[in-house]
């Protein structure tokens, strides 16, 4: 907590009148904007990204026994990995996993809205599977699948010293490709259905993105439910985002 002290010190911004405050943030939301259509630019090119073939065959430990690369995605198209340090030389072991890697658990957001999209997020790490087991249900995290590395599948995607997110797109044949890597403070904001959605190959699938031909894209936020009502139609929700779009001008 910061005490008073530390805040009279602080060198605060000046007190204006609300008039003041409005143009001022005014100013700020143009920037804003600025940068979400350049975030918006980036995930664009980062979807035009050249893919690498994953040829090698990877086999994780998880609760059902063995598993490949291509069984991680559990049947959809894509694939989010996180490497997760859960390791016997990790500070905490056994009964944390690392300190930061525990906060981007803390902030996965619900997993059925990314299943919507088609897409698959998964941890991995090199503890066991009893211990993971035991972790999850510690720390809350039940809902989050997580695997364990059993080979050099960590040091192959840049992930043996350092955490980090690897993207994965499995195509009509069966075949696994790499299609984007986050690390470092990238990892960061990942969390949200929109970071994942926004490092993936297919994006958001909204019709507003700028992807390549032939992407499957929908109408914005009419793909959207509760997190317990998908693969239920909702026509009075279809509604509701029309009559917002007038009004939003979305």
């Amino acid at each position: 907590m910061t005490t008073n002290e530390q805040i009279a010190q602080m060198k605060k911004p000046s007190v204006v009148s609300a008039e003041e405050w409005q143009n001022a943030w005014q100013e700020m939301l143009v920037k804003e904007k600025e940068l979400t259509r350049a975030r918006d630019a980036l995930a664009a090119a980062r979807r035009r990204m050249p893919w690498f073939a994953v040829e090698k065959e990877y086999v994780f430990d998880g609760p059902q026994g063995k598993a490949s690369l291509l069984d991680l995605f559990d049947g959809r198209r894509q694939l989010v990995l996180y490497r997760a340090f859960y390791d016997s030389n990790v500070y905490g072991w056994p009964e944390h996993a690392c300190v930061g890697c525990s906060m981007c658990a803390d902030q996965v957001s619900h997993l059925s809205h990314l299943h919507a999209r088609d897409t698959t997020l998964v941890y991995a790490s090199r503890g066991s599977q009893e211990n993971i087991a035991t972790l999850k249900q510690r720390m809350g995290w039940d809902a989050i699948p997580w695997y364990t590395i059993t080979d050099d599948f960590d040091k192959d995607f840049g992930v043996d010293e350092w955490h980090g997110h690897n993207v994965f797109f499995r195509d009509e044949h069966d075949k696994v490709f790499r299609t984007y890597w986050v690390n470092s403070r990238g990892d960061e904001a990942m969390g949200s259905v929109w970071s994942y959605l926004d490092v993936t190959p297919l994006g958001r699938q909204e019709r507003w993105e700028d992807s390549p031909e032939g992407y499957p894209q929908t109408e914005p936020y009419k793909w959207w439910r509760w997190h317990d009502a998908y693969g239920k139609e909702d026509a009075k929700w279809s509604n509701v985002v029309d009559n917002a779009t007038v009004l939003l001008n979305l």
